[in-house]
């Protein structure tokens, strides 16, 4: 028995990233520029190992939160895109983005 809830607890701990909690009331643009800083503060390189270390694992704490926005968000669209009293998925495309030389 000893063992399910040593497995349970390692499930745990990897399902919650540190500082996680904290990280989820962030919007998507506040992600970003957290995540901005994050990469500055790596790239200066002045860090002592152990403050780069935690650093970077907030930093993919706040990649992988970011993934997860953008991919509620494309569900989101998929649904307000299907058509209506259908089950039917939504048939995606690329989004083509008119350039300044069309003008």
């Amino acid at each position: 028995m000893a063992r399910s809830s040593n497995t349970s607890d390692k499930a745990s701990s990897k399902a919650q990233e540190p500082g996680a909690s904290l990280l989820e009331g962030l919007s998507f643009e506040q992600i970003l520029e957290k995540l901005s800083g994050v990469v500055e503060s790596l790239e200066e390189g002045d860090v002592p190992l152990e403050q780069a270390l935690l650093t970077f694992e907030q930093g993919i704490a706040l990649s992988r939160l970011g993934a997860r926005r953008l991919d509620e968000a494309e569900r989101r669209i998929e649904v307000l895109l299907r058509p209506e009293g259908t089950d039917d998925r939504v048939q995606t495309r690329p989004l083509q983005v008119e350039s300044d030389d069309d003008e």
